[in-house]
């Protein structure tokens, strides 16, 4: 059972971590008692709508979108207004032996420019490419969250499972306590049998205990990952023999591997392709930048004699050339054309390793299945052979040690069992977020 306790912890760390990211804060639970009666497909949809971490994510794609803007209004005019009050307190100025007494006044202005070149421009189209990097990483989010509730919604059933066979092993175990301390009763048996069947008991009934716990932390870890509180009851619809079926697996099995649909390889094409434009906006940097501005100015004078030496209105248009940097904008294109090669290299080799692990991970599930079902089948024989000779012991045919092998088969068949089951869910789960299935 140590075996067993140890895989469910592996199975449900990856969606209980992912879950941790959005725990809502205390306070925050409502004291009324919520239904959700879900299936799978239900639960995903749910998780989508409510998850806080995949809400963070589709901020991210709408803050991209907003700065894509700030760089295009960047580009485009600019117009900035300010006013000013001067006093000079009865200075005077001498114009060749006048004095000249500098009066109060009020000025106010408008300033509109704009400049624009060419690193500007590239600066837009990379912000295009940010926002539809930012879509694939929230499509990626959703895929995994969707993987986490399935994780998560397997563990349910698998403890519930768990639960349903140390129940039944309790009652088989405790009825060979009671037909062995009989034995010992009459003559037949020794106390010492009936002293190991029942520390057999304690340990099972301990066993159930501690799976309890289990099971209401994998429903407190789904119960996280759709966002809801402490006080919602979920009820599953689905059972594990149909998520687990042979016609969900085959058809798992069956699906064709289309890289392009794979995020990972996505975002590497997309950085790839993101290197290879930061190569064109370094060579930008050679490109001039034009610049333009109006400005109106405006003086009112609060006293007699006041003057003002700036027009009214002024117009000015400038080019500026880059002539010289001492290398330092050619070492800027080599080390972006180095970076993109570098972009390409990992494109390219992570392609190779995708179809390797999509094989990978289809023998994975193909032997998880096939492991699931020949121990699914080894449980129920065993179980069989456990009931024929606990009747045999019943009726004097068979001896307590050929009972207490038959209940030490038994058990260890449940377990392998239950091994088995986890690792399936695993290999079902890998595989279909792999697919973006």
């Amino acid at each position: 059972m140590k075996i067993k306790l140890f895989l469910l912890g592996v199975c449900l760390l990856p969606a209980f971590m992912y879950a941790q990211e959005v725990q809502p804060a205390a306070g925050t639970q409502q004291s009324e008692t919520k239904l959700l009666v879900l299936s799978l497909e239900e639960a995903q949809q749910y998780a989508v709508q409510s998850n806080k971490s995949l809400q963070n994510a589709s901020l991210d794609v709408q803050q991209a979108y907003a700065q894509r803007w700030q760089t295009i209004a960047q580009m485009l005019p600019q117009v900035d207004g300010a006013v000013g009050y001067t006093n000079m307190c009865g200075y005077e100025i001498d114009f060749g032996g006048m004095s000249k007494a500098m009066v109060p006044y009020l000025n106010a202005g408008v300033t509109a420019s704009v400049g624009i070149n060419g690193q500007a421009v590239m600066g837009a189209l990379l912000n295009n490419l940010a926002i539809e990097m930012q879509n694939i990483t929230y499509a990626q989010s959703e895929s995994n969250l969707r993987a986490n509730v399935m994780t998560g919604y397997l563990s349910v059933l698998v403890m519930e499972d768990i639960q349903g066979l140390l129940d039944s092993s309790l009652v088989n175990v405790e009825r060979l306590a009671e037909m062995t301390k009989q034995a010992v009763a009459v003559g037949t048996q020794e106390q010492t049998a009936a002293d190991q069947i029942l520390v057999r008991v304690n340990a099972l009934k301990n066993n159930i205990n501690s799976n309890k716990r289990n099971v209401e932390l994998a429903y407190n870890s789904l119960r996280i990952l759709l966002g809801v509180d402490a006080q919602t009851q979920i009820r599953l619809t689905q059972t594990l023999d149909e998520l687990l079926s042979a016609d969900a697996i085959v058809r798992l099995l069956g699906e064709e591997f289309n890289i392009n649909n794979n995020f990972n390889y996505q975002l590497l094409q997309k950085n790839a392709e993101l290197a290879k434009k930061n190569v064109t906006m370094a060579g930008l940097a050679y490109t001039p930048t034009l610049s333009a501005y109006y400005q109106y100015s405006y003086r009112k004078d609060f006293e007699e004699g006041g003057f003002s030496m700036s027009p009214p209105n002024t117009v000015g248009i400038s080019l500026s050339v880059p002539i010289w940097s001492s290398g330092k904008r050619a070492a800027g294109v080599t080390e972006k054309k180095l970076a993109y090669k570098a972009a390409q290299n990992t494109l390219e080799e992570t392609t190779d390793q995708l179809g390797i692990q999509y094989q990978q991970l289809r023998f994975n599930l193909s032997n998880a299945f096939e492991t699931y079902t020949n121990e699914r089948d080894n449980m129920d024989v065993t179980k069989r052979v456990f009931n024929n000779v606990t009747n045999k012991f019943q009726w004097g045919a068979a001896s307590g040690l050929e009972l207490t092998n038959a209940s030490n088969d038994l058990i260890s068949a449940q377990s392998t069992y239950v091994q088995a089951v986890l690792t399936l869910v695993n290999a079902q789960v890998e595989l279909a977020k792999f697919l973006n299935n």
